[in-house]
């Protein structure tokens, strides 16, 4: 399950009486590719768009619009970037991948295509939320799902840039593997879907 979605949706969702009917749950939260047949999870939470063809998907979260922020001190010492190759004179923080040891690149909209724009800073993290509490600090910019930033955009300690260049991904989807799933299974699935009102 990715880190930043399980940080701030798997223990909280669903009805209390979801949990309670499931007789053991393990969740691994992480930023990593996992298989999760050879590793031998039931399910596992992925963004829309990087879920195999051949596992069977429920969404359970709305798309991921990313943002591109940076605190007002940092903002008024360099100058906000007006375009993609502005990103090249400022300190971007970046997150390290663990499949693959890499680091995320940072991917915008323009004119109709996915453009990926080379990104260099002094800092590097392993999850979206150290990146934010770094950008709020004055030390960068971070490219973050939007949603991740929104209370430091709504408190003021962080503003958004190239918001018309932000793209958007297919939002989380639980994925598993057969279509014979067992009830706790389906209770878990069930658990993880939006609740509506």
């Amino acid at each position: 399950m990715n880190s930043s979605f399980g940080t701030r949706h798997a223990a909280t969702s669903g009805p209390a009486w979801y949990w309670s009917s499931v007789t053991h749950i393990e969740i691994s939260s992480d930023n990593r590719f996992t298989d999760i047949v050879a590793d031998r999870f039931d399910i596992g939470v992925r963004l829309g768009g990087d879920v195999a063809r051949d596992m069977i998907a429920v969404r359970i979260a709305p798309d991921m619009r990313m943002a591109v922020v940076g605190s007002r001190s940092y903002l008024a010492a360099m100058s906000a970037p007006r375009t993609l190759q502005d990103l090249e004179a400022h300190d971007c923080i970046a997150l390290r991948l663990p499949t693959h040891g890499g680091l995320l690149q940072w991917e915008f909209t323009q004119r109709g295509k996915t453009a990926v724009t080379r990104t260099s800073g002094r800092l590097v993290f392993n999850t979206s939320e150290l990146m934010l509490d770094a950008a709020a600090a004055g030390h960068g910019l971070a490219w973050v799902p939007r949603d991740l930033a929104q209370k430091y955009l709504d408190d003021g300690s962080l503003v958004n840039v190239l918001e018309d260049l932000a793209i958007t991904y297919p939002g989380y989807h639980v994925y598993y593997a057969t279509r014979r799933a067992s009830p706790a299974l389906t209770l878990v699935v069930d658990a993880l879907r939006p609740q509506t009102t």
